[in-house]
């Protein structure tokens, strides 16, 4: 996983001494992650501004330790805990330490229960975009609109205290920012793109509240990732598993360049069974006839259905998809004498697994993904593993990935299989992949695919009484959807047009025999998420 500091040794505190050397800055931020889904992004966000930080674990790490390693400010992301009934591990002497200090979510509460203002359940959680007023003025949202759109996702509430200033409030939180002394908290997410102003917040801290000035300009991500790439598999045999969308796409091009004047050779393996009507068409045509990689298409079908055969939990259904993914890998693996397999895992997929930063706070498993958690008999490769879908995809653009690949919506490893309720066998696959490639085509068709982040069709085990001719019957209830994101880790449903997804539900119910009614659904993340399981 991603290095984590987890006591103030003096190996570590070289460490940071180091790069901040290498940066010429005298400052660096302390980023405790407490298990939030989306703390990655503002070590991302961070990075943009040129801000040194340092991943830090609130299960080991002291007053003492933090003393020793001395940061110019501290930061607290979100996380699944709850203050009310389930504290997470953090030693609150750190916040009597006098550095500034930021709280988000989570964070703003512990600091908040710490300095005696009650924290408590509310009747009314809030998830997704709300408007934050402010009260007063605050260097924190110093050149910040009174009103801006900020994006939710707590249960818990802090209440009003004279133990601290409300700075601001939501619909829903009555404190939706506070102040006490060296201490700052925001009940929403500045790290996220939906939080209008969050860029200017964490700016904010850094120059006014922590008095960071200097800034670092960041080297070429692709150019560092090749570097190191090169060193590890230069003149090696790397097998990569390749989808047809833009992670796996994005690894591919990076290993290609990694290779570039070696004697290295790549292997694209493509699984075909539980895709997209047009996703092998994709690998074809981009891979099938490139002199740098060799491009192998195994049918897993029968497997596939074998092993979903009788499970209908999205969970267990994930879990015997990846061990027939895993078992073809690693059937190429050793037929073909690989030496490394790449994979185009993200960070999203690691934090949404219940993995990415190790540290001893909990952090929720969302769903099961199909690239992570699995073992092969060689080292794996997962370059994009400390990216999100947007920085994988501009990393992408600096390579010359084909935008072509790039632009294609995401799509869930599992494939259909998380798009269909109940058991999957050929008929639920057949009727599935239809649908999707009619809604897909007619996305297309209209101008509209490029305009939604993702889309997607999931075939639901509820039953519609139809009227087809002059019969009556029963259907299966079909659920199209669409969401406008940046990254994935949250996302808006997509206002499309009534008279398309009149025209979509038409087509399907004509063609699709099976399919009784369409739906669309209309929930944002959070707090649905966006694949239906």
């Amino acid at each position: 996983m991603l290095r984590i500091f987890k006591t103030a040794s003096p190996e570590a505190l070289e460490e940071i001494a180091e790069e901040m050397r290498l940066r010429k800055t005298r400052h660096f931020l302390l980023l405790f992650s407490m298990g939030s889904q989306f703390d990655h992004l503002i070590v991302q966000k961070l990075a943009r501004l040129g801000v040194f930080a340092v991943v830090a674990d609130p299960s080991t790490i002291t007053a003492d330790d933090v003393k020793k390693a001395a940061p110019s400010g501290i930061i607290l992301s979100g996380g699944p805990a709850s203050v009310y009934n389930e504290p997470p591990p953090f030693d609150n002497a750190i916040f009597d330490l006098g550095i500034p200090t930021l709280g988000v979510c989570l964070g703003f509460q512990m600091w908040a229960k710490h300095v005696g203002a009650p924290v408590t359940p509310h009747e009314k959680r809030e998830f997704g975009v709300h408007t934050f007023t402010q009260r007063g003025n605050d260097p924190l949202f110093a050149g910040i609109p009174e009103k801006s759109q900020v994006l939710e996702t707590h249960g818990d509430a802090i209440e009003e205290s004279a133990a601290l200033t409300n700075l601001g409030s939501t619909d829903n939180a009555p404190v939706a920012a506070g102040r006490h002394k060296h201490l700052w908290g925001v009940q929403f997410h500045p790290e996220v793109s939906d939080t209008e102003e969050g860029t200017r917040m964490y700016e904010n801290f850094v120059v006014h509240i922590c008095g960071i000035e200097e800034r670092f300009p960041s080297e070429s991500v692709s150019a560092q990732k090749i570097a190191e790439l090169k060193k590890e598999i230069a003149g090696k045999k790397v097998l990569i598993a390749l989808s047809g969308g833009s992670d796996s796409s994005v690894v591919a091009y990076l290993l290609k360049e990694a290779h570039r004047g070696t004697e290295g050779k790549i292997k694209g393996v493509y699984i075909r069974g539980i895709d997209r009507p047009d996703d092998e068409a994709y690998v074809k045509k981009y891979f099938g006839s490139e002199d740098w990689i060799e491009l192998e298409i195994a049918d897993a079908t029968d497997r596939f259905l074998k092993a979903l055969a009788g499970k209908s939990a999205m969970r267990d259904k994930r879990l015997a998809m990846r061990g027939v993914y895993t078992e073809v890998l690693e059937e190429r693996i050793k037929a073909w004498g690989a030496d490394f397999v790449a994979q185009g895992t993200l960070y999203t997929d690691l934090r949404e697994s219940g993995l990415g930063h190790a540290t001893g706070a909990r952090v929720a498993e969302i769903k099961v993904h199909h690239n992570t958690g699995i073992t092969f008999s060689v080292p794996e490769i997962a370059p994009l593993a400390d990216q999100v879908k947007d920085t994988g995809r501009a990393l992408g653009r600096e390579i010359g990935v084909p935008e072509d690949l790039l632009i294609r919506h995401p799509f869930p490893g599992p494939g259909l299989v998380v798009r269909i309720e109940g058991e999957v066998n050929e008929e639920t696959l057949r009727v599935a992949r239809a649908a999707d490639g009619i809604y897909i085509e007619e996305l297309r068709a209209a101008n509209l695919y490029n305009t939604v982040w993702q889309a997607g069709a999931t075939l639901t085990h509820s039953m519609h009484t139809e009227s087809k001719g002059d019969g009556a019957g029963l259907g299966r209830v079909l659920a199209l959807w669409a969401v406008w994101s940046v990254n994935g880790f949250t996302a808006r449903a997509a206002e499309l047009p009534h008279d398309f997804l009149e025209k979509v539900a038409r087509r399907i119910t004509n063609e699709v025999r099976e399919v009784g009614a369409v739906v669309y659904r209309i929930s944002d993340k959070p707090p649905a998420t966006i694949e239906w399981g």
